[in-house]
């Protein structure tokens, strides 16, 4: 689980839940057809953009924000010098029998053993990778679109709100009451989009840059071990996918 998406996510509605709280009743701020106009809103006019098929499955996507844990690329990098020389002294049908922990390398290693040309193999490896960043873009989108889309329809609340206000006018006493609930929407729609949807994007943007960096690493892991590369000169090239602060040689991990 990524705690930092989680405790994010409940301090920021905890610290504006303690603020409400603090100034006076919560029911005060609890208005159902603000939260219809809102919520509901939000929802169909996002559901327009998407078919409903992504507007689902984004659902899923979005919940990499809270369970996506990435593997570590120094780890990746150790794994992938072993088997570069396990293939490089035993040959690629060596490298059947080794457990490997990551599944995208595992396929690769797989059509490495399966005896693919280094080219298809590639090839096969780029598409899937694709593939994945189209999926995740679309989940992303959404959630941005939520973003974007709730402050709007909180506009729209309040904008019915001040009409059925207005045509009021005759009882003082009731503007000030029907002011708060016209300003609840706009409240709801800023609630939603900046402690909720624009940061699960943009933590889906981040979380999709780290695992295409991981595959662009295995992909040279791949290639590297297809052309027999030495296991050094693997490493080498390979480390040049972390911080300098964290590259491990060969000698330093021996020693």
């Amino acid at each position: 689980m990524d705690i930092a998406t989680l405790v994010g996510l409940l301090g920021g509605f905890g610290i504006i839940i303690a603020a409400i709280a603090s100034s006076g009743s919560v029911l005060l701020f609890v208005n159902i057809p603000s939260i219809g106009i809102v919520v509901g809103g939000t929802f169909m006019v996002t559901l327009m953009m998407f078919s409903l098929k992504d507007f689902l499955g984004s659902f899923k996507v979005g919940m990499k924000a809270f369970f996506n844990k990435a593997d570590d690329p120094v780890e990746m990098i150790q794994e992938a010098i072993v088997l570069a020389d396990v293939a490089r002294k035993n040959g690629l049908l060596a490298l059947e029998d080794q457990e490997i922990s990551n599944d995208f390398l595992q396929k690769g290693i797989g059509l490495c053993v399966d005896g693919h040309d280094p080219a298809l193999v590639q090839k096969m490896l780029s598409a899937d990778i694709n593939l994945a960043i189209s999926r995740h873009e679309v989940g992303q989108k959404m959630f941005k679109a939520i973003g974007d889309m709730a402050p709007a329809m909180g506009m729209i609340g309040t904008l019915v709100g001040l009409v059925q206000m207005l045509a009021n006018m005759s009882d003082p006493a009731s503007i000030g009451p029907a002011m708060a609930v016209a300003l609840l929407t706009t409240l709801y729609g800023a609630v939603i989009a900046n402690a909720f949807a624009l940061p699960i994007s943009d933590k889906l943007g981040r979380i999709c840059e780290l695992e295409n960096t991981n595959k662009k690493l295995i992909l040279e892991t791949i290639s590297g071990i297809q052309e027999g590369m030495n296991p050094r000169v693997l490493e080498v090239l390979l480390n040049t996918y972390i911080p300098e602060s964290k590259r491990v040689s060969g000698d330093a991990e021996a020693a």
